[in-house]
């Protein structure tokens, strides 16, 4: 099942069911209104709503022309956004490229931060950019939306409490990073709005690519209409998602409707391209001692997409602009 929140000038947006083709959705409200209420009382909406897709993919229900510029963030607010780093081959790019040294720890204890969820982007809403000199970056992920997870959860446990995935874009101003990590305190300015695509997606419309917590599937990154990086999503990502959870409720719950991200994904493989700009900056300079890839420039734009292998979409694609926040 596909789920996606409209614009209807509620802040929350109003919940709708989207053919697995992403052409048409099915306006749902009637039985649940909002994402969030669906994530709230699962067991009570999941089967009703389950039904209505099934009719709308067999075309017994026919459905409106779905537009993703129309859509909000399939949240557009969350409880928490807290985004992992798996891919070990970013982290050690991304250290290199700040003068900095991988916790020794690296491949045991699981790099995470909490963004802010207050405001999330849709997925054709611009990148609004206070000054060009912050050095904009984009960051392909894969991410998780989860249900009630309790403190203490193994890894056994956090099976079950995965309830919708999508892809992000999480935005970094990389040249804001490195004196705010100094303070000790972690990202804050450095990490504005993250964009989600149009739809949340439950588990089985991946069929047999979701397994053991990961997506195995090749995440695509486009820059300026070219292909950036098409870099796979499952074999190299270090801790799977059920791993995450178990680390990050180690000494807390969560409630449903967090969303957990699985950072830039990431193969040492260069040949499968990158999905962010420092990636690639680091990757030139250690191969030509000189950085010629500059980061987001005003009227750039990114487009992400996770595609099943007959290259159909799975979540909708985020496509995004920088824009001048004026």
């Amino acid at each position: 099942m596909k789920l996606a929140s409209l614009r209807n000038g509620h802040r929350d947006g109003q919940l709708v069911i989207v053919r697995k083709d992403l052409a048409r959705f099915y306006d749902c409200s009637q039985i649940c209104a909002t994402m969030q209420q669906l994530l709230d009382s699962w067991d009570k909406y999941y089967p009703p709503l389950e039904e209505l897709s099934q009719k709308l993919n067999t075309g017994e229900l026919s459905g409106s022309p779905f537009e993703p510029k129309q859509c909000l963030s399939p949240l557009p607010r969350a409880y928490e956004w807290v985004d992992g780093s798996a891919y070990i081959n970013h982290i050690k790019l991304v250290r290199k490229a700040r003068g900095a040294e991988p916790p020794e720890d690296l491949l045991t204890n699981p790099l995470v931060y909490q963004g802010g969820s207050g405001v999330l982007l849709g997925p054709r809403d611009d990148i609004e950019l206070g000054d060009q000199s912050w050095g904009c970056d984009f960051e392909s992920e894969i991410c998780v939306v989860l249900g009630d997870v309790p403190q203490g959860c193994s890894v056994t446990e956090a099976q079950t409490m995965v309830r919708l995935l999508t892809i992000a874009n999480d935005v970094s101003l990389r040249n804001l990073i490195p004196e705010e990590l100094k303070k000790g305190f972690g990202f804050f300015n450095s990490k504005p709005a993250t964009a989600f695509a149009p739809c949340l997606v439950t588990l089985d419309e991946l069929g047999d690519t979701w397994r053991d917590g990961r997506v195995h599937l090749p995440l695509t990154t486009k820059y300026n209409g070219e292909m950036f990086g098409q870099p796979e999503a499952g074999p190299e990502m270090h801790f799977s998602f059920f791993q995450l959870i178990e680390h990050i409720t180690k000494t807390r719950s969560f409630c449903a409707g967090t969303i957990l991200g699985s950072g830039t994904v990431s193969n040492e493989d260069q040949n499968k391209g990158s999905s962010c700009l420092a990636e690639k900056r680091m990757i030139e300079k250690i191969e030509t001692g000189n950085i010629s890839t500059q980061f987001m420039k005003f009227g750039d734009s990114i487009e992400i997409d996770l595609c099943h292998r007959d290259g159909s979409s799975i979540c909708g694609s985020i496509s995004q602009r920088i824009v001048s926040k004026r």
